[in-house]
């Protein structure tokens, strides 16, 4: 059978399930990429995804409700909501019809099920407005087959189809007919193309709406993985060592636990000493009084100061320059950092002898589907691992710690359990972002800067996520020397690039394999690379006597760049004059096909307690899909960057982490968050951006920039302000 011609670079083949109501699935065919086009980690991303990108299902039901089955993660970055408004764009229908489902771990989705580094919305903006598109076609093919009407005579709105005499019907209507008529002569019909509408079309896509999930977060009812109600499963908490990565010799007073009020079991996982009770308050009690004998940790007797010299040791050194030559070095420390999301790592197991079920909010469910039914010995198929959504990441749920260790738990105790990790565990040995040392060198002459040399020391990441499999499957066909970086490398040149026309620029990554529980967090090494990039291009501007505005627009690469930097000086106010102590700081960043600039005014009055008062975002993502939504993600960034520039951090104290809560790891808190915050949002052009990760680094930037002028000092280590000052929970 000979496939009709593509309207786009990606085509889009329909296929029909008989239903009561219209299943749509989409099958792309594949197209010719151009390699050339391959610069960014969201490009490898939807390379490695294409085989099965188009394997999405939505269903038109007999209510008239759209479902559709999402495979990624929601975490709070509002990813329904964006994807509910392709549906009903698509559709023609209020949004409030479209309901979004996250999709069970599905293994033959390979790496199209898996949500990280801004690409979601870029990797779903056209298989889903096309699986849409599909859908509305066969519902006016039905109704054009009801009414002896041409298809192309009918239009659609407000979710039913309509005809020019006036006639109308409702999709619920037309769904069993849709499908049926469909099944029945899918051998004649084809393959069915479906177009989808242009964007200059677009009611909905491209304008502010209020997240679908909103009313049932603020009232409580919004269901998270322990208000999910599983029969017989019981609370379940473990007591973890005293160090990072340290194991189970010996429980010594087993037997006494057993024996506390509630207690149903306990059971030694290679993580610690879990306690399965009736209550999480009787968990809680037993597992804290159990007497263990612990083996050695991964890091013991390593803290901030061992890290840092480590760091400064590895990190590679400059170029020797000729004498004479003009130069800027400088130098800086980047602390530790826990993903800290509001919701602690928890999950549901239900193992039993010849199958699993596991519920877990979780960013890679496949590998998390595929390890869990490695350890149980069960082949994967008898795995089923459902996706809940979560109350945070920020990258934390790339891993599935909990779902892992409930599994275990679950089948050692021979019943159903709801594990819960502590705020303590999360903060303690829970993921975090690597600690970082940073070697920068600017040359210059006459105006111009020469060359840019940024080497980058970082404790390393963990991407045993997903990731690392998706980078080596696309890795083959990456163009240059790429393909053949390992992981880190491969993330780190492809997410990490300056902006500026500096002359011969190079940004080198060192790792240093210390086996701590890292992970990607917001803007993995661009928060940090970039932040310190952006103190330093500061610092060359006063060394060259230019505004730093005025410096930064002069040597951007394109309009589109200078646009934005524009937007945020004229919308901030740039320039204008400050009271002693405060001032105003910018910084820019560009990423994902995405890029932003952010204005901050600080209050740094007192060194020791400084406030960002004001600031100014100004976002070009290429088209934005919500931008209601995309306002929430850069204030997020921003909440992020004046946490961890100002006093978020974590304390490596002797193989642990000294932070065990909100109040001692010190992220913003209300009080904290600037009282005048506007958020510009660029207007639409070409296909969706990465948006995500996009707000930290310019912000981190553009905080310690304005740090540094208020109080007339250069930070060097970061978080500026950072004291332990709080008595740390026991060990």
């Amino acid at each position: 059978m000979t496939e009709p011609a593509a309207p786009s670079r990606r085509r889009f083949l329909t296929c029909l399930i008989a239903a009561p109501t219209l299943a749509v699935a989409t099958a792309q065919a594949p197209a010719q990429a151009a390699i050339a086009d391959i610069v960014d980690l969201g490009d490898i991303l939807i390379l490695a995804g294409a085989p099965t990108a188009h394997m999405l299902v939505l269903t038109v039901g007999e209510d008239g409700t759209a479902t559709f089955r999402l495979p990624r993660e929601e975490v709070g970055q509002g990813l329904t909501t964006a994807v509910a408004m392709l549906v009903a764009e698509e559709l023609d229908m209020p949004l409030g019809q479209v309901r979004i489902e996250l999709e069970d771990a599905r293994p033959e989705l390979m790496f199209s099920q898996f949500t990280g580094s801004s690409n979601s919305i870029r990797s779903l903006y056209d298989p889903v407005r096309h699986t849409a598109a599909a859908a509305r076609a066969r519902l006016v093919k039905a109704a054009a087959q009801r009414w002896g009407l041409a298809a192309g005579a009918l239009a659609t709105r407000d979710g039913a189809v309509h005809a020019p005499d006036g006639r109308s019907a409702p999709y619920a209507s037309l769904t069993t007919a849709a499908a049926t008529a469909a099944a029945a002569t899918a051998h004649d019909l084809g393959p069915l193309t479906a177009t989808p509408k242009p964007e200059s079309a677009h009611t909905l896509v491209g304008t502010p709406a209020s997240r679908i999930d909103a009313r049932a977060m603020v009232t409580g009812r919004q269901r998270y993985t322990l208000d999910l109600d599983i029969p017989g499963a019981k609370p379940c908490m473990v007591r973890r060592p005293p160090t990072v990565g340290g194991t189970v010799r010996a429980v010594r007073n087993e037997a006494a636990v057993r024996a506390m009020p509630g207690v149903l079991g306990t059971v030694v996982i290679p993580t610690g000493v879990a306690v399965v009770a009736e209550t999480f308050g009787q968990a809680l009690n037993a597992k804290n009084a159990l007497d263990v004998t612990w083996g050695p940790g991964t890091v013991d007797g390593l803290s901030d100061d061992d890290v840092r010299a480590r760091l400064r040791d590895a990190a590679a050194p400059l170029v020797e320059l000729p004498p004479l030559t003009e130069h800027l070095d400088a130098e800086f420390d980047f602390a530790f950092v826990s993903h800290a999301p509001m919701e602690t790592n928890s999950a549901v197991a239900d193992v039993r002898p010849d199958r699993a079920t596991v519920w877990s909010g979780l960013k890679a469910p496949i590998v998390a589907q595929q390890t869990i039914a490695k350890e149980l010995g069960l082949p994967v198929d008898k795995v089923t691992v459902h996706v809940v959504q979560a109350g945070g990441s920020f990258g934390r749920r790339l891993f599935f710690d909990a779902a892992l260790e409930a599994a275990q738990v679950s089948k050692a105790a021979g019943r159903p359990v709801r594990l819960m990790w502590s705020r303590v565990d999360d903060m303690r040995h829970g993921r975090m972002r690597p600690a970082t040392h940073h070697r920068l060198r600017a040359t210059y002459a006459l105006g111009k800067v020469l060359t840019f040399e940024h080497r980058v020391a970082a404790v390393e990441t963990d991407f045993r996520h997903g990731l690392g499999e998706a980078l080596t499957a696309a890795a083959a066909k990456l163009p240059g020397s790429i393909g053949n970086e390992t992981f880190a490398q491969t993330l780190f040149h492809t997410t990490v690039k300056s902006p500026y026309r500096f002359g011969l620029t190079t940004q080198h990554l060192t790792e240093v394999p210390l086996r701590m529980p890292t992970a990607s967090w917001r803007s993995v090494y661009s928060a940090n690379t970039r932040g310190a990039e952006e103190i330093v291009v500061d610092e060359l501007a006063a060394r060259l006597g230019r505004d730093p505005v005025a410096f930064r627009r002069a040597f951007l690469k394109s309009a589109a760049q200078r646009a934005v930097l524009d937007k945020a000086a004229s919308e901030g106010d740039w320039g204008r004059p400050m009271p002693a102590g405060h001032a105003q700081g910018i910084g820019f960043h560009e990423e994902y096909k995405s890029r932003t600039a952010c204005l901050v005014e600080i209050d740094a009055t007192d060194p020791r307690h400084p406030r960002v008062v004001k600031a100014v975002i100004v976002a070009d993502v290429g088209r934005a899909v919500n931008p209601r939504g995309l306002e929430a993600q850069l204030l997020g960034g921003l909440t992020d960057a004046i946490s961890t520039t100002l006093r978020a951090g974590l304390h490596l104290d002797k193989g642990l982490p000294l932070e065990g809560s909100y109040s001692q790891f010190h992220y913003a808190r209300q009080r904290d968050v600037p009282p005048d915050v506007r958020v510009f949002v660029m207007p639409p052009t070409g296909e969706p951006g990465g948006a995500g990760e996009l707000g930290v680094p310019a912000a981190v930037g553009a905080i310690a920039n304005a740090y540094a002028r208020a109080t007339g000092t250069r930070p060097r280590r970061f978080p500026v302000n950072f004291d332990v000052d709080f008595t740390p929970f026991p060990r």
